[in-house]
């Protein structure tokens, strides 16, 4: 079935299937928005406890999505995976540094003899609910930006003097870190942007999430009260983001010399040239607006879902703009012809063949996770559900 596709069907065929995990990735990132809203929302160590678990129900899939996330393009495009995660270290170790004591946070702030305290769980927690949003949208904007990098593939057969192989440099010594605040041309204002956009996305998906999970009356006061105030902040911080998106000078590839050069509004060309893609943005958007209609006026628990529905969407139309229409998904502001594309940057046919076979298992794990998902979520949380628990956070 696969042979029979052509080598750029198959690059293409996994780059859909990134943007579906990064598209998933951004949507489950409410459990770290969620962690950033535990002393807002209560008033005392009960309603605490509740908060940390609904939204603690729930971090595992974010923790697997992303290490799926990362192990897909590693597999489908290792030079982009040695290029960043290689160049761009000190953003990659924030990350996962960030993800690594949320887990042992979750496992340890409800021990007996914990000896560091709730407080310095709950800390980390908090940056990581602060961290990993922030930087994990930086990153994605980088995709349209660009960083600081060369690749030279030819390098490959030459050895340096620790006799390692050297193909891709990172030309910055912030290794990643300078997206926070200069790559050249403003471009990290986009990136601010993007990161405090999708900061505040995950405090205003875990509002929603958290109100649908708990009948308690003194934290949905204060959900109550928070939602106007997250959604105006997520919106302005998206659209002022997506509408310069559109006006910004874009990475294109011409098909026959496969030369980068750039191109005006090329990511507003890409969704004209692209209308399934721009379909997929205007439902997305739709149903992100309609979501937070509900979920500000009609105090719809249903709310969660149309949101959510609405950023899956939202993000795969922004990652299929990024990589597809001969457009270089990662671009170099180093030098313009060492830009990753699918077709420079991806594994060898032979490996996306069989990667695309062992694909054909992802709608069981799906399934799992569907059915996992709603039995987690069969029952509110309150107070008294959790005196019955055993095991809590």
């Amino acid at each position: 079935m696969f042979e029979a596709l052509s080598y750029e069907n198959l690059q293409i065929y996994w780059w859909i299937i990134i943007a579906i995990l990064g598209s998933f990735l951004v949507f489950l990132l409410f459990v770290q928005g969620g962690q950033t809203l535990i002393d807002k929302l209560s008033d005392n160590e009960e309603e605490k406890t509740v908060i940390v678990n609904i939204i603690g129900h729930k971090w595992e899939f974010t923790f697997t999505t992303l290490v799926t996330f990362g192990g897909a393009f590693f597999a489908s495009f290792p030079l982009f995976y040695s290029t960043s995660f290689g160049g761009a270290y000190w953003v990659w170790f924030a990350i996962l540094f960030a993800f690594i004591v949320q887990a042992v946070s979750y496992e340890y702030r409800k021990k007996k003899n914990n000896f560091l305290g709730n407080k310095t769980f709950e800390g980390f927690l908090k940056f990581n609910g602060y961290a990993a949003p922030l930087l994990l949208g930086v990153a994605v904007s980088t995709l349209f930006t660009g960083s600081q990098f060369s690749v030279g593939k030819a390098n490959i057969i030459k050895l340096n003097s620790n006799l390692e192989s050297v193909i891709s440099q990172w030309e910055s010594p912030w290794h990643g870190l300078e997206a926070l605040w200069t790559t050249g041309h403003l471009a990290f204002l986009q990136n601010i942007l993007l990161g405090l956009a999708v900061l505040v996305l995950a405090r205003l998906m875990a509002l929603l999430y958290i109100r649908k999970m708990t009948n308690n009356p003194n934290i949905l006061d204060k959900i109550n009260k928070c939602l106007p105030r997250a959604s105006i902040m997520f919106l302005v911080l998206f659209l002022t983001w997506f509408i310069r998106l559109l006006f910004i000078d874009g990475f294109a590839v011409k098909p026959e010399t496969k030369e980068v050069y750039m191109q005006a509004h090329k990511y507003f060309n890409n969704f004209i040239e692209m209308p399934l893609v721009l379909i997929i943005l205007l439902i997305g958007l739709v149903s992100v607006l309609f979501g937070l209609y509900k979920a500000n006026f009609k105090k719809d628990e249903k709310a969660f879902w149309w949101t959510g529905a609405g950023v899956i969407l939202t993000v795969l139309s922004l990652f299929f703009v990024a990589g597809l229409n001969h457009t270089a998904y990662y671009p170099s502001t180093y030098d313009l012809q060492s830009s990753l594309t699918l077709a420079n940057s991806s594994s060898s046919r032979f490996t996306l063949v069989v990667m695309s076979y062992v694909s054909l298992m992802v709608p069981i794990v799906l399934g799992y996770i569907v059915w996992a998902w709603k039995a987690m979520d069969a029952k509110k949380i309150g107070i008294k559900e959790l005196e019955k628990e055993n095991e809590k956070y």
